[in-house]
């Protein structure tokens, strides 16, 4: 697992260039169906853009771990929404 240093701009390109260099694509898995189930049942709408779907992807590539995972999905909304990322 690589120690990254987490980016707080442009970080849909950081991610998509992770997933290109480690050969990391995103492909739904039951876990992902069964937490789209839920999240209908519950009259909740939860959609992910493909960057999200690609962080999510390298953490189960074992690529980065789930502080990486966690710490780039939270740079990467509050980059989509123009807050200020805590790094």
């Amino acid at each position: 697992m690589t120690t990254l240093i987490y980016p707080t701009q442009k970080v849909a390109a950081f991610v998509a260039d992770l997933a290109r260099r480690h050969g990391v694509s995103y492909a739904p898995n039951s876990n992902d169906a069964f937490a789209d189930l839920v999240t209908t049942l519950s009259d909740d709408v939860v959609v992910t853009d493909a960057t999200q779907d690609l962080i999510v992807a390298l953490k189960r590539a074992k690529v980065i771990d789930g502080k990486s995972m966690v710490t780039l999905l939270g740079n990467h909304l509050d980059e989509r929404k123009n807050v200020q990322p805590v790094r």
